[in-house]
């Protein structure tokens, strides 16, 4: 059962970091399209899900249930330090995603 867990938690995060890497393509392309919106809408999503769950994904205790093992990818197939630092490495591109934007919208139209 950790496996399909860990399997589904990973899905999802392929799916949020493919969902960034459009963002940022859309913004440096300064293409607005539904595809852009769509990535934009999932992201939103996400931080919503992670606000209401006290900035904890809702599979992590979850899968905390089927392990005593707490090293920082136990609920995930990702290297140990983006798991650990999953948050903090999406927020960056996120806000450099917001300033690519206001430079190429605002600063030099």
């Amino acid at each position: 059962m950790l496996v399909l867990v860990k399997l589904l938690h990973t899905l999802v995060w392929w799916i949020m970091a493919t969902a960034t890497f459009l963002l940022f393509k859309a913004v440096t392309l300064q293409r607005f399209d539904t595809l852009l919106y769509t990535a934009l809408g999932l992201l939103v999503l996400e931080t919503l899900v992670l606000l209401f769950n006290r900035w904890v994904c809702p599979l992590t205790p979850f899968a905390s249930k089927l392990t005593s093992d707490r090293s920082a990818n136990f609920d995930i197939y990702l290297p140990s330090f983006i798991a650990r630092y999953n948050k903090q490495i999406f927020s960056v591109l996120f806000l450099l995603i917001i300033l690519i934007h206001i430079y190429k919208a605002y600063i030099i139209p």
